[in-house]
């Protein structure tokens, strides 16, 4: 750990270097998406050209083209252009998340101990899986209850009409507030390697992070019925839980019983 102590302005001048390559790793991924912009808007056009029925027998959950799907208009001359860029650009982050994430190793394993700073490849493996799965987790899950609900509510008199501006950033805004939401296992792993927490203090709390994560939920989820923000509470709680056990199996080792 002797480059722990480094000033201040070495450590801005390495973090830095850290987001300038996380950028150039970004716009590579938005070079590469662009030509590709035109599908990823047809899957994200997905949750409202699908029907998504829930039974009481299995499988439970089935989905079926929707014969009335709401269609997408701009409502101004550079609002689709625009609308691509947005797309290429979170589909370029995507794409470069290993980097990203080896990039964020890079700036904070200085404060590590040596034998821990081998823990790069698992760190970026981990992370980038956990981001993917919220992400695919909310597009597959959560969007489809969720467009299905507020494009259902009250609108016996109304024909949704919808920007498609407006639709993508929606869709966007929360395909990443899951994929951050699902790092929640390697923040605690991470938090209880500095020793900032143990695994004993987060069970003695665990009511209190169930509270929380469904305060989360209410906050984060676009509608207001309790079915869809259930379906963000529970993962979290669930993600509270696997950081416990991963705390325990990768904490400082005196934090263990």
């Amino acid at each position: 750990m002797s480059d722990e102590r480094m000033p201040l302005t070495e450590h801005l001048s390495e973090l830095r270097k850290r987001i300038i390559t996380s950028i150039i790793a970004i716009g590579v991924g938005f070079l590469i998406s662009f030509n590709y912009s035109e599908v990823i808007l047809g899957w994200l056009k997905t949750p409202l050209t699908t029907k998504y029925l829930i039974s009481t027998t299995y499988p439970y959950i089935f989905y079926t083209n929707d014969p009335n799907p709401v269609e997408l208009i701009f409502l101004a001359p550079t609002e689709a252009f625009w609308m691509h860029l947005k797309i290429s650009l979170i589909a370029g982050l995507f794409l470069a998340l290993p980097v990203v994430f080896y990039q964020l190793w890079k700036f904070i394993s200085p404060g590590l101990l040596s034998k821990e700073k081998h823990y790069a490849l698992p760190f970026v493996i981990i992370g980038t899986t956990f981001f993917v799965i919220g992400a695919l987790f909310c597009f597959f899950v959560v969007l489809p209850f969720a467009m299905k609900f507020l494009l259902t509510y009250k609108t016996e008199h109304l024909k949704p009409m919808l920007s498609v501006g407006k639709y993508v950033d929606f869709c966007l805004k929360f395909i990443l507030a899951f994929g951050l939401v699902f790092e929640l296992p390697l923040v605690i792993t991470f938090l209880s390697k500095l020793g900032l927490v143990t695994p004993q203090f987060l069970a003695k709390h665990r009511k209190y992070a169930v509270l929380a994560s469904f305060i989360v939920a209410a906050l984060l989820t676009p509608t207001p019925d309790v079915f869809n923000q259930t379906l963000m509470a529970v993962p979290l709680i669930i993600l509270y839980e696997v950081g416990i056990i991963a705390a325990r199996l990768f904490g400082p080792r005196h934090e263990k019983d």
